[in-house]
């Protein structure tokens, strides 16, 4: 398949409809695949951390999740064809879900968030199977854990740990399993909970999600810095020469 690599780190050329029905594939057949969310902090993290790099080089595939991943793939002499965020990927795998009746698993946020989630789980795609869940504070070291939920054979096993440590954990315990998808959601549980709104569909068709998100939540503004940080780099790269695609 087609990539479009940014600073090391090589995007999967497909739209967010194709990324669903290649996952639905993938869970069909019962491949295994470690699913990469990435926007430009992600790709920062990766530069700047070897550590971080390493395990989205253990990831099947590394979608484009945010406008500035597609933007910088344009400016450094090629395409992709838009936005595969992780949030709607999870939302139209629980659609499919609901139809082809899909195990899955939850792991991340706080115990309270995780409940809302999987109670609106229950409510709105009531053929999905949740099979277990555990909000993200437990024994890192405890390696009966994994093997716990393996025991359980999801077919979709997503993971609100935030970057990288969602990444950390799919890379160390991806061998006990034997199929499924996985994939690191970020704060997805939080929307999906309700305890997060997300951007109205004008900001997002506008690209402007991750400024809504900041007026809503200025704590993030630090992490927004790397913003302009992604982007020089990018300009950088540009002017030398050095945008290339595989």
């Amino acid at each position: 398949m087609r990539h479009v690599t940014i600073m090391g780190v090589p995007f999967l050329h497909i739209g967010q409809q194709g990324f669903v029905d290649l996952l639905v594939n993938r869970i069909e057949q019962q491949e295994k695949t470690f699913v990469v969310t990435a926007n430009p902090e992600v790709v920062m993290q990766a530069n700047e951390n070897p550590t971080v790099m390493n395990y989205l080089k253990q990831a099947t595939y590394i979608c484009a999740d945010g406008i500035g991943v597609v933007k910088a793939a344009q400016i450094l002499g090629d395409s992709l064809p838009e936005r595969v965020t992780g949030y709607d990927t999870m939302v139209r795998l629980l659609e499919v879900g609901q139809q082809k009746h899909f195990k899955i698993y939850l792991l991340g946020a706080q115990k309270e968030t995780i409940e809302k989630t999987v109670a609106n789980i229950h409510k709105n795609y009531p053929n999905v199977d949740v099979v277990g869940y555990h909000d993200g504070y437990f024994d890192w070291n405890n390696n009966d854990f994994a093997k716990e939920i393996a025991t359980l054979e999801p077919d979709l096993v997503f993971v609100a740990l935030g970057v990288p440590r969602q990444e950390k954990w799919i890379t160390e315990n991806l061998e006990k399993f034997s199929k499924g998808v996985f994939i690191g959601v970020g704060g997805s549980f939080d929307v999906i909970a309700g305890t997060v709104k997300r951007a109205p569909v004008l900001w997002q068709k506008l690209n402007l999600e991750w400024l809504y998100r900041l007026l809503r939540q200025p704590s993030r503004f630090g992490r927004m810095l790397v913003l302009p940080r992604f982007a020089l780099k990018v300009f950088a790269l540009k002017f030398k020469g050095q945008g290339k695609t595989k």
